[in-house]
């Protein structure tokens, strides 16, 4: 059975982030108006939030949407796109997770509601270190991935929360268990969106259940078909000189859409590559 995934995210990628969703055999919302929002996610399996390209409105809107699927217990994804480099980022997830603080407690430890924050690693680091700052929204290359590692089960124990540090290897954590993923290509970072994609990926998997390994299966699935993406087409230019060896941006981004319609389970047990930390 299909399941509605309500996605609050960015123009930039929301048309990659519903046919992410699709090809997954669910149906996306991107619905954003305030006044409408706690409507739509009440009727949702599952809430994302990504902090890209931010406005009033949509702050507004993401709020309202994040306590409705609080009080529903739905699995919220927060993708906290750009929290090194804006104060005003930042404080806006600080303040969202303390709010889940004060609903979690009421409930007396009970909460079931399954909560991921997501982000590369200068955006985690900047979630654990209130002194530390980025430039722009991509990651930070000066950092190892010791560090990453360590920042991400810190900040996953600290909030009783689920953490996905993403980059060249994954970062899968819930400050008990952590998990390494290396699946993806080089490629998917030359793609605006493919994080935001990631997270609405993420989104979609915990509606079918919330805990930990689905969103490494999450995260696995959508590595593996960036690499089928660029196997297939070096596959197809072998034959022509002036190319080979080379991968457009646009014909990449038509066989990502076409892999993640494809790889299915099996696939995904065959090629999957993952540490237990």
């Amino acid at each position: 059975m299909a399941d509605l995934i309500h996605c609050i995210t960015n123009p930039i990628s929301m048309m990659q982030c519903a046919n992410a969703v699709l090809a997954l055999g669910d149906k996306p919302i991107m619905a954003e108006h305030p006044l409408e929002v706690k409507e739509i996610t009440n009727d949702a399996s599952a809430l994302l939030l990504n902090l890209g390209n931010i406005s009033d409105s949509r702050m507004e809107a993401m709020k309202i949407s994040f306590e409705a699927a609080l009080f529903k217990e739905l699995p919220i994804v927060l993708d906290a796109v750009g929290v090194a480099c804006s104060e005003l980022r930042r404080k806006f997830v600080l303040g969202l997770i303390k709010e889940r603080e004060v609903v979690v407690l009421d409930k007396n430890s009970d909460y079931k509601g399954f909560f991921l924050i997501k982000g590369n690693n200068s955006e985690i680091k900047a979630l654990l270190d209130e002194n530390y700052r980025g430039i722009g929204v991509d990651a930070d290359e000066s950092l190892k991935k010791e560090d990453s590692i360590s920042a991400s089960i810190k900040l996953a124990a600290s909030l009783n929360a689920t953490v996905l540090c993403s980059g060249e290897t994954d970062v899968i954590t819930d400050g008990k268990e952590t998990f390494l993923l290396s699946n993806g290509v080089s490629e998917m970072g030359n793609i605006t969106g493919t994080g935001c994609m990631l997270g609405a990926i993420c989104a979609s998997f915990l509606a079918k259940e919330q805990c930990i390994d689905q969103v490494v299966k999450a995260c696995a699935f959508f590595g593996i078909a960036g690499e089928l993406a660029k196997e297939k087409l070096l596959e197809n230019q072998k034959d022509m000189k002036e190319s080979a060896g080379k991968i457009g941006c646009g014909s990449f981004l038509i066989n990502l859409m076409d892999e993640l319609s494809i790889v299915n389970e099996d696939i995904i047990e065959k090629r999957i590559k993952l540490q237990n930390v």
